[in-house]
């Protein structure tokens, strides 16, 4: 049983403002304003509803607000999900698995306000805090993707047997959430550590007296680079040898995607990491993963058309 149109458009706008609410969530950070709330959790300065405050004090309880209530549609949403789908179904595990990762996000965000990893902390635990956030919220997002693509009808991925493609397109999401990693890392350090010119930045990043923060900015670009080849190499070979239209269109996402993620992360290093430029940066960054993870999906598909390596022909033409 499929899903109803009304189910699917749901996903795709809850898809939508989950990404609004991780935006908004950058903005928490660049603006210095995680601690707007000071360290109490759910309350807000041992308010329900703050009446007065700070600047940061309203941009952090609207990111609250904005998470509860992504808390609360992904838990109705799921709801719906095991309502509209049989037992053991793809719609039922991807629902099932948003609704715990949703979960997963609120209690992380609570322990980096309790724990006081906010403001101006710069410690390693709030970096290892960011990661575990960074890559729960990637889960997140390709779980409701895979949730939406499976409710279209998209067929089951077959993961055995689709090398090459099945291994470029596991090591291109690896190579993501590494990169997302440091970058969330070179993040921090520019909101923390500004720079008043390209030079310094150079130099302080090089220093082995600088903070470590800075002297690890300098893998985000590298590993960007990196990154880049190998996802439009990928991209290249998944549309070759899986000459599928829903394969080709996604591998296209991916590869403007890419070209456009390189420009905006080029920009955001020339005007030294203003807040808008990080805020369009990480959002590319999070529809470059949404399009890697469905050219995973319809790529690997069980029906997805098949061109072997050395042959022409597609492999359903031969049976």
């Amino acid at each position: 049983m499929v899903p109803s149109a009304s189910f699917r458009r749901a996903t795709w706008a809850l898809l939508t403002f989950t990404l609004a609410v991780i935006a908004w969530g950058a903005l928490v950070r660049a603006s210095h304003s995680g601690d707007g709330c000071g360290a109490n959790w759910p309350t807000c300065n041992g308010e329900l509803f703050p009446t007065g405050g700070v600047l940061k004090t309203r941009i952090e309880f609207t990111h609250r607000v904005m998470s509860g209530a992504v808390l609360a549609l992904t838990a109705a949403w799921a709801a719906w999900a095991f309502r509209l789908s049989p037992a053991g179904s793809r719609v039922r595990r991807g629902a099932g698995a948003a609704a715990v990762l949703v979960l997963g996000e609120a209690l992380i965000g609570a322990g980096i306000v309790l724990l006081r990893l906010v403001g101006t902390d710069a410690s390693v635990t709030r970096t290892a805090g960011m990661g575990l956030h960074l890559l729960n919220t990637f889960l997140l997002l390709a779980a409701l993707l895979l949730t939406g693509l499976w409710a279209g009808g998209l067929a089951t991925p077959r993961l055995r047997g689709q090398a090459p493609v099945s291994t470029l397109l596991w090591a291109s999401l690896g190579a993501l959430v590494v990169l997302g990693m440091t970058g969330a890392v070179a993040a921090l350090g520019d909101t923390l550590f500004p720079s008043r010119s390209l030079g310094e930045g150079i130099l302080l990043d090089a220093s082995p007296t600088a903070h470590f923060l800075l002297r690890l900015r300098i893998l985000h670009p590298a590993l960007a680079a990196f990154a880049a080849s190998l996802l439009l190499a990928t991209a290249a070979v998944s549309a070759v040898l899986r000459p599928g239209p829903a394969v080709r269109r996604a591998a296209l996402a991916v590869a403007a995607l890419v070209a456009a993620q390189m420009l905006v992360g080029l920009v955001n290093l020339l005007a030294l990491a203003p807040v808008g430029l990080q805020l369009l940066h990480l959002a590319v960054a999070d529809l470059v993963w949404l399009a890697t993870v469905a050219l995973f999906a319809t790529a690997l598909a069980e029906d997805a058309p098949r061109l072997a390596m050395a042959d022409s022909t597609p492999a359903g033409a031969q049976r």
